[in-house]
């Protein structure tokens, strides 16, 4: 008896951990969706050198992400 309710503890701790990290998910596909979408916009040529050398960083790390993220991240923000 002792161990099921112990099991049941874990189970809804569990639960509770892997619906935050959904949430979790939820947010940095947004974020990485509005980041994209920012960059598909820039105009290189307009931007200061420092500027452009973050942006350039940043296209390299969405450049990293798997095909299916990044179109989870676009469709979260309906781009």
């Amino acid at each position: 008896m002792h161990h099921t309710i112990l099991r049941e503890q874990e189970i809804s701790m569990l639960r509770a951990e892997i619906e935050m990290l959904m949430l979790e998910r939820q947010s940095l596909l947004k974020t990485v969706g509005a980041a994209a979408r920012f960059i598909a916009c820039l105009d290189s040529r307009k931007l200061p050198e420092e500027a452009c050398e973050t942006a350039e960083r940043l296209a390299k790390s969405l450049n990293q992400l798997s095909e299916d993220t990044l179109q989870d991240a676009l469709e979260r923000i309906k781009a």
